[in-house]
């Protein structure tokens, strides 16, 4: 997505990745591990034409001359991005059922959604890769005289203040709650089912400020469409170093980082999780994955079957007494 894209042809170009399947490509791959060339799903637990969702499409396009498969992207949204994630959980291990994992399913949902949830985030799956990651930014219409997040509370007192995110549930909805109790303002959530429409209401003055991802903002921050406040990142991004972070501005509280990745069900065979995950390092070796990373400004992930499967497992244990303290529920 570049600076001088319009916001016409962003929801154009949303609306037609979410609508059609990705291409076939031609199967390349020398020994692939599938028993049969059919085509192999990828639940998206979001609802299309969000980062998650748009990102995901970029490098699973990629991915298929290196498996010599194709593979075509489902939207299954809702409950934190809950409900996608255990639909493949229930999937037969063959290695034709995959889920782009995300922190609000796996590492938050495994605590929140604990009595709701009949899958474990780390043994019911085989975790391929972390294949991208993002902090999540304050951000509010232009068209309003809030500037900072000083503005923001004050305003936030005077009259309630609502926050638009991609979820109930989600990091960004426990974040709003974070900022909440830290500031004393009452924010008030409205959970959409995924960046996208969160976003487009932001900018028709529907919802006054949004907590989202810098990789489903950053394209509307270089036109100008929208203005950050703040980020969740520890440190400054360098493609955006003006923008403060919450622990600079004395909110410790409201630090995280937002993560997306590959997994299949346990026990998937290994010569196929293998093959994906060289599939994936492929991808995110590619000119246009790169590219469009960089647009967005999305940091690639680097952590591979053994080490994401750890990653998850230690996201979840970091997450658990985060939740737990801050009082959060799923309602």
């Amino acid at each position: 997505m570049q600076a001088g894209i319009t916001r016409r042809q962003l929801l154009t170009a949303a609306a037609l990745a979410a609508a059609a399947p990705l291409l076939p490509r031609p199967a390349a791959a020398q020994g692939t591990p599938w028993p049969q060339a059919q085509p192999i799903r990828v639940i998206v637990p979001f609802g299309a034409g969000g980062a998650t969702d748009i990102a995901a499409r970029v490098i699973a396009q990629e991915m298929q001359a290196t498996l010599g498969q194709t593979l075509v992207m489902e939207n299954r949204g809702g409950a934190g991005s809950t409900l996608g994630t255990g639909f493949v959980a229930r999937m037969p291990p063959d290695g034709y059922t995959l889920l782009i994992t995300t922190i609000s399913g796996l590492a938050i949902g495994q605590t929140l959604y604990r009595d709701r949830i009949q899958y474990n985030a780390d043994t019911s799956f085989e975790h391929i890769a972390i294949m991208m990651g993002t902090p999540y930014l304050l951000c509010v219409n232009p068209n309003q005289p809030i500037r900072d997040v000083a503005g923001y509370v004050a305003a936030a007192k005077a009259g309630p203040m609502f926050y638009g995110t991609s979820g109930a549930g989600g990091v960004a909805h426990l974040l709003g709650m974070r900022l909440a109790a830290a500031t004393g303002a009452p924010l008030e959530h409205v959970p959409y089912r995924g960046s996208a429409q969160a976003i487009t209401d932001l900018m028709a003055g529907v919802v006054p400020s949004v907590l989202d991802s810098l990789t489903a903002t950053s394209a509307h921050i270089k036109s100008g469409a929208l203005r950050p406040l703040a980020t969740t990142a520890p440190e400054r991004s360098p493609d955006f170093p003006d923008v403060p972070t919450f622990r600079e501005l004395g909110y410790p509280e409201v630090v995280a980082d937002g993560w997306a990745g590959l997994a299949a069900p346990a026990g998937t065979p290994r010569p196929i999780l293998e093959k994906l995950a060289e599939a994936v390092r492929s991808a995110q070796a590619s000119p246009n994955v790169q590219r469009r990373f960089a647009e967005t400004s999305t940091t690639a992930g680097r952590l591979y079957l053994a080490d994401a499967q750890k990653f998850v497992r230690d996201e979840i244990a970091a997450w658990a007494p985060v939740i737990r303290a801050s009082g959060i529920t799923p309602d």
